[in-house]
């Protein structure tokens, strides 16, 4: 997912085993300097608060100085409590987060057994070998319909990222797909944009995928379903020109391997004959697998949609009857209950499906911890009584601006953020609570902020070097990283521009 620790890449061309590079911290590493730094700062930031209306929502033009009336043991003992508050914290009547009051939970603890529960379900799924035989046989009957071939795997890519935040799992598919195209005239850049831009776009504009949209619509307490239609457009919109983009040059190269940016290595022809390989059809099994997969996840979206409000355009509209209006704690049960129903599916025994689930929940812990560790920085945040100090600074930068300019703003501001933090559940966890407010101040559906929000986390993600999921294909591919910039940055220059229209529309329509 694109929010997990990633695994490590195999080392890039050039690099002998003797030399050691600059290595980016791990988000991990990343959300703890965070913590610390945010700590630090709360001695030097005022505390001061806004009034709350009955719903709890900040109300604009209230904001007041107050005293947080702190010691310094109190200060290091919420330093100290950070991860634990993070996890199961209490909000007491005074505002304040501790483990050991009474009162409404404010930790991530509902989001943090989503994320292991769906690392169950996602994990069983490749246990059983089906989804990736299924693209395998997808491409060898394909084989001989290039462009089509580029069109199709994409598409199934692009709908893994945008449902599941399918990023990190596209290392697994290089041996497959670089091959493949070499067999068919083109070169290893188009392998790595059909891989890696596939799944990137389908992040960056995802609907329901419970890493980005899940966690931050938690943060920013909505639905997760709030907001699909704009997304979904996104998504459509979005995914066809990058498609279209990789195709371009596909064909071109196909025409002309001099114009090719990858060039050609030594042994890529006798590499590309392993494509031709018969592959064996599905099995009754397997087909049963992936119809399963995908019935889930059509599934969680039918459950998670407000479809009274969708349908009608009233955000107020009376849920119809057919309404399931699920969240995190019925999300996380289903996931459990359909990684078991795969691993009977599968016929893979009671041990090794105990086994699967346990590793898979395992797999996942890092990302869940990340979300814990981000909302353990909001605690300390809340407890210093410094967010509303910060959510005053922001409101004075965008105040006066239009709805469409704001959410252009909220894109581009957190671009910087997603540089620093590539852990999508992380960056929202931490954003979320500052962008949810001000949108309310500026008469911008929180929907609509979150989506702008997981914009500039998904387009960050196409090409920073500190994603693995970048660095990683490239090594895989075997293409240099500054040739895949030379690819990729016309097309990130025209997602941009496409994703600011789209928020100023989103924002001026809802």
């Amino acid at each position: 997912m694109s929010s997990a620790e990633p695994p490590t890449p195999a080392p890039a061309a050039g690099r002998g085993p003797g030399r050691r590079g600059f290595v980016f911290p791990s988000a991990l590493t990343v959300l703890v300097l965070v913590t610390l730094a945010v700590w630090l700062l709360a001695f030097l930031i005022p505390p001061g608060a806004y009034d709350r209306d009955r719903d709890g929502a900040p109300v604009q033009g209230t904001y007041h100085r107050v005293d947080a009336e702190l010691s310094f043991v109190d200060r290091l003992n919420d330093l100290f409590l950070a991860p634990v508050n993070g996890l199961y914290g209490i909000r007491g009547e005074d505002g304040r987060v501790a483990p050991d009051l009474t009162g409404e939970l404010y930790g991530a603890a509902g989001v943090f057994f989503y994320v292991l529960a769906i690392g169950a379900f996602i994990t069983m799924v490749f246990a059983t070998g089906a989804l990736n035989h299924g693209i395998e046989r997808l491409a060898h009957r394909l084989r001989n319909h290039s462009s089509l071939l580029i069109v199709v795997i994409m598409l199934v890519f692009a709908v893994l990222g945008t449902v599941s935040g399918f990023a990190e799992e596209t290392l697994g598919f290089y041996g497959l797909v670089v091959p493949l195209m070499l067999a068919l005239g083109y070169d290893r850049m188009t392998a790595l944009g059909v891989t890696v831009l596939g799944a990137g776009v389908g992040v960056l504009t995802s609907t329901v995928n419970p890493f980005a949209t899940g966690v931050a619509s938690s943060a920013a307490d909505i639905s997760l379903g709030d907001g699909i239609v704009l997304r979904f457009v996104m998504w459509l919109t979005l995914t066809a020109v990058t498609v279209g983009r990789v195709l371009l040059y596909a064909r071109r190269v196909r025409r002309d391997p001099e114009r090719s940016l990858s060039g050609f290595r030594t042994g890529d022809r006798e590499l590309a004959a392993e494509s031709r390989r018969e592959v064996p059809p599905l099995t009754g099994t397997e087909r049963a697998v992936l119809a399963t997969m995908v019935l889930v996840f059509a599934f969680m979206i039918f459950a998670v949609v407000p479809w009274s409000a969708a349908l009608t355009g009233d955000a107020d509209a009376e849920p119809y009857g057919f309404e399931l209006g699920w969240y995190f704690p019925q999300l996380a049960a289903m996931f459990l209950v359909a990684a078991v129903l795969v691993g009977v599916i599968a016929r893979m025994g009671e041990q090794r499906v105990s086994e699967t689930v346990v590793r898979g929940a395992a797999d996942f812990v890092a990302p869940a911890l990340v979300v814990v560790l981000a909302r353990g920085v909001t605690v300390i945040m809340n407890n210093s009584m410094i967010t509303d100090t910060v959510l005053h600074g922001v409101e004075g930068v965008v105040k006066g601006t239009s709805s469409g300019i704001f959410a252009i703003l909220v894109f581009v501001v957190n671009l910087p953020l997603a540089f620093l933090i590539p852990s999508t559940s992380g960056h929202a966890t931490l954003a979320m609570p500052i962008i949810a407010p001000l949108a309310d101040f500026a008469g911008v559906p929180r929907a609509v902020a979150v989506t702008a929000w997981q914009a500039s986390s998904g387009i960050m993600n196409l090409w920073v070097p500190t994603s693995a999921v970048i660095m990683g294909g490239c090594a895989l591919a075997k293409v240099g990283y500054n040739r895949y910039l030379r690819f990729v940055l016309p097309l990130l220059g025209l997602l941009f521009v496409l994703i600011c229209l789209f928020l100023a529309l989103g924002a001026t329509l809802t």
